[in-house]
């Protein structure tokens, strides 16, 4: 104990040891000591060196403070204190405060000192994955240094540690627990340490965001008081921005998670808002944020869209806007309100419709467009502000034909409302005023108004302008280039020319009212001719696009600045070379490409405010084809306009063979429906042709039983007396005049077939007929072949009906004539009576024989049904057998596959019990004892394996 009070008591006589000196005791103490109190008194030692020897201790002490960490993991004394000793040698903050004398050089010597003891921890992953399971101890004096140290070396070496914690098993999981602890300090902890490993790691983003991380995060947003909230909503805000930002499929699942309802009572903003905390700002910024992570202009059209309709219909963007016409909001959260309300309505109908709608609480009440517009062309209003007023109205604009029309409307003199102020007065004041800021911004806003939509460019053009009192007014395109022409700044300058490259662009009678001014086109020839500065020279290269579009858009209405002859002006004043180099020069501006980047006016200062996002993508587009277009010849134009002739020609004529195609298919279609009602009016025929045949049948076989049973009674009663002879011959007058009438029914169903069949002859002439032509026959003619042969099937069915029925009355005929010759020469001419008895007996015999043939008939039916129904059955039993037959089959070819995955498996198993007894037999020759319970373990690791395999 005297070697600690030498180091952490008083002082002892002789020479003191250096730090380096006792560093070394102590580790070697650490290393040798075998009761743990003595390991921990020189551990405790060690960190209180920590921060004074840094470079000493984390040389000498990393490997066995490393080594604690594994051995002692039962104290979480000695493991709190190896923990903090690692946390002081690894990071770089610097608590003791420097002398004011003193330069960055220590800073960066301490800086590079964490970075070199990092990547030596980390060198092994084992370290880190040690470090991960020390979160799960609950003892607080380990697992709050565990998260101190985890986070210190992410902030050192982000990229390595993100790799090694990604692969970890249940690496991630282990760090989200640390925000359902209860203890604040390890979840705010908890909360930095996750924000370091979400940098920049997609990955790792989605797995924390799977993990729940936005319902815990909203929660405790939520508890800690929302924008109102301290230090620890700020941290969560920034998880979730890293969480957020440039990630889809997070972005994606916050969506559908309805987690942008959340969001909305965050921007609950009360009626006195004179006291704004410094983090209450710092807090609704962040917020204010992550609204525009999820609809930026840089995210996928469909997802952008998607949440911006979510932002309306849960009523965040009516929430924002109140923000934005609240009073006694500070001018920063204020600015970045216009900013995320600009991406919420940007390309949005239904949110460009309602922030149409928004009125500002002034009376009288003022369209908030009104109010913002008023605020950007106001030189007294703060950079940043007036920009994001512009960029709010862009946005408002961006594929807004309608909003475009109310505002150009605005301008026209139908519209002015003298005792209001309008959208496009405040414009019009803006780009005549004396600030060259205000003269950009507006040229800007109206260029705007009029982007992708002819109709408010030829309507802008009926915009006049009283300059002064006693002149006439000139019109808007007429002021803007007579300013242009006086010489102004170079902001406004550049600013005009914006506004009337993209008003004339694809406008040609834009173009005329341009050209109609004799003074234009000899102004930019001489701006464009001349040698000048640097800044001139984008002014030149603007004139030069203007002058482009001219010659591209120039319907050669004016006969002295047709196409060829500006084309020869420019050759004479300028150059073709030249001219070319001059426009090539406004891409090449540097402020060219910072404005092409994204669609926000994002400018350091206000004289750096030159390019618009939209105009750039109008330079891109117009520069190549306006050089073509001066270099083409008049032989080439020429000869494009005759390509251009023979290509509309040869439209034409595609046109004219298209819709000879479509009436030919119309007819074709026409004709197919026709031959499929003729074939569903056959079928019907021959389904009534069967029904008549065979009641022609039931009525042979009825005559053929009638004329037997006749027979069979004639002969029987031929030796009766008299009396029974006039009996019979009674009955056989009845019978006969039955049979006549049967005869009669069968000449009517002839007469009807016959009708039916000339109907067919007809539809088969008529077919022929058709056949003959081209078209029908090439779309139809197997179908109506086959038609023609079953309706002759049907003509010589009907033919040989008409054969049996003649024949039938011939035979029904005969016997009759001879039975009444019998019965007239075989009665006495004066006895006439009949034996009353004998014919009732007749008729109740001929009564149930027309009964019986009743009955037969109904059996008959119910035979045909009952057989159909059997048919039915048959046919679905045996599509059902096939099934079954292919499931057997299917299951039959895995049961196979099963037992040869079976039978390799024994065979794997039988080489592993030959391996193990193998390696037993070894380890006896060694000398090794290797009891039963050894083995029979062993078998049960290998049973389970294969069972984890299968």
């Amino acid at each position: 104990m005297n070697f600690f009070r030498g180091v952490m008591g008083g002082q002892t006589a002789g020479p003191q040891p250096t730090g380096a000196e006792t560093i070394q005791k102590l580790c070697d103490r650490v290393a040798s000591s075998t009761l743990l109190e003595d390991r921990r008194d020189a551990v405790r030692a060690l960190k209180s060196l920590s921060k004074k020897y840094r470079m000493e201790v984390g040389t000498q002490a990393m490997d066995h403070l490393i080594n604690i960490l594994q051995t002692d993991r039962s104290d979480s004394e000695i493991l709190g204190y190896a923990l903090d000793t690692l946390y002081n040698i690894i990071c770089n903050d610097e608590e003791e405060e420097q002398d004011e004398s003193e330069d960055e050089t220590a800073q960066k010597q301490a800086d590079d000192l964490g970075a070199k003891f990092t990547e030596a921890f980390i060198q092994e992953p084992e370290h880190t994955t040690l470090l991960l399971t020390m979160l799960e101890e609950f003892d607080f004096h380990v697992r709050w240094p565990a998260v101190k140290l985890l986070t210190a070396l992410l902030r050192n070496q982000c990229v390595q540690l993100q790799s090694i914690i990604l692969v970890s098993p249940m690496g991630v999981s282990r760090l989200m627990d640390l925000l359902a602890d209860s203890r604040e300090v390890i979840r705010n902890d908890g909360l930095l340490l996750l924000q370091q490993l979400t940098k920049g790691n997609a990955a790792i983003q989605k797995i924390v965001a799977f993990e729940n991380a936005f319902e815990r995060l909203l929660d405790i947003i939520t508890e800690e008081g929302s924008s109102d909230g301290g230090i620890v909503v700020e941290d969560c805000l920034l998880l979730l921005r890293n969480l957020l930002k440039n990630n889809s499929s997070n972005q994606n699942f916050f969506k559908e998670g309805s987690f942008i309802q959340r969001m909305r009572p965050w921007f609950e903003v009360g009626d006195d808002n004179s006291g704004w905390s410094a983090q209450k700002v710092t807090n609704l910024h962040l917020m204010l944020q992550l609204v525009r992570v999820m609809v930026s202009p840089v995210n996928s059209p469909g997802a952008t869209a998607s949440c911006q309709k979510s932002m309306y219909q849960c009523g965040l963007l009516q929430q924002l806007c109140t923000i934005l016409m609240a009073t006694g909001v500070p001018a920063d959260i204020l600015t970045e309100t216009i900013n995320t309300v600009s991406e919420v309505i940007r390309g949005s109908q239904v949110n460009q419709d309602y922030f149409a709608s928004v009125n500002a609480p002034s009376n009288p009440p003022r369209p908030a467009i009104v109010v913002l517009l008023m605020s950007m062309v106001n030189e007294r209003q703060p950079f940043v502000l007036r920009c994001a007023v512009l960029y709010c109205f862009q946005c408002f604009l961006y594929k807004n034909q309608k909003g475009q029309g109310e505002i150009v409307a605005t301008l026209l003199p139908s519209t002015i409302d003298a005792n209001s102020i309008s959208a496009g007065q405040l414009l019009c004041g803006g780009l005549f005023s004396a600030d060259s800021l205000s003269n950009w911004c507006a040229s800007v806003a109206l260029a705007h108004a009029l982007q992708d939509n002819l109709t408010q460019k030829e309507q802008l053009l009926r915009v006049q302008l009283a300059t002064s009192l006693g002149k006439p007014p000139v019109s808007l395109l007429q002021q803007c280039t007579n300013i242009l022409s006086q010489g102004s700044k170079v902001q406004t300058r550049v600013g005009l020319l914006m506004l009337l490259c993209t008003w004339i662009n694809n406008c040609p009678i834009a173009v005329t009212h341009f050209l109609h001014n004799q003074e234009n086109v000899p102004f930019l020839t001489a701006q464009i001719s001349e040698n000048l500065g640097e800044d001139e020279r984008l002014v030149q290269g603007l004139c030069a696009l203007l002058l482009g579009i001219c010659i591209y858009y120039n319907d050669n209405s004016l006969e002295n600045y047709t196409k060829e002859k500006l084309k020869q002006l420019i050759e004479k004043r300028i150059g073709k070379e030249n001219f070319v180099e001059k426009l090539g020069f406004v891409t090449k501006h540097e402020l060219y490409s910072r404005a092409a980047q994204k669609p926000q006016p994002v400018f350091p200062a206000p004289d750096q405010m030159l390019f618009d996002h939209e105009f750039t993508k109008l330079v891109k587009e117009l520069e190549g084809v306006i050089t073509k277009a001066v270099h083409k010849s008049s032989e080439d134009e020429k000869k494009e306009e005759e390509v251009k002739k023979t290509l509309e020609q040869h439209d034409n004529i595609v046109t004219q063979y298209k819709e000879l195609i479509r009436e030919q298919d119309a007819k074709i279609q026409e004709l197919k429906e026709q031959v499929s009602s003729m074939t569903t009016q056959t079928e019907q025929m021959q389904a009534t042709m069967a029904q008549q045949l065979s009641q022609i049948q039931q009525h042979k076989d009825q005559y053929n039983l009638l004329k037997l049973k006749l027979g069979k009674e004639n002969a029987s009663q031929g030796a009766n007396t008299l009396g029974d002879g006039s009996h019979v011959n009674g009955m056989q007058t009845e019978e006969p005049a039955q049979l006549r009438e049967e005869v009669e029914e069968l000449r009517r169903q002839h007469a009807l077939l016959q009708t039916q069949l000339r109907e067919k002859d007809a539809i088969i002439d008529s077919l022929r007929s058709e056949g003959s032509q081209p078209t029908e026959g090439a779309t139809g003619g197997p179908d109506k072949s086959e038609l023609l042969k079953e309706l002759e099937l049907l003509r010589s069915q009907v033919q040989s009906q008409a054969a049996e029925i003649s024949q039938l009355k011939t035979d029904n005929e005969s016997p009759l004539r001879g039975a009444e010759t019998e019965s007239s020469s075989a009665a006495p001419s004066g006895d006439s009576s009949l034996d009353a008895t004998k014919t009732a007996e007749l008729e109740s015999r001929l009564a149930a024989q027309t009964s019986e043939m009743e009955r037969l008939k109904e059996e008959v039916q119910v035979l045909t049904e009952g057989r159909a129904q059997l048919e039915q059955q048959a046919a679905s039993s045996t599509s059902s057998a096939a099934i079954l037959q292919t499931e057997m089959a299917k299951l039959e070819a895995d049961l196979l596959e099963s037992k040869k995955e079976q039978d390799d498996l024994l065979m794997l198993l039988a080489d592993q019990d030959q391996k193990i007894q193998n390696l037993k037999k070894r380890l006896k020759d060694l000398g090794e004892t290797v009891d039963d319970e050894d083995e029979l373990d062993t078998r049960d690791q290998t049973d389970e394996d294969d069972e984890d395999e299968d």
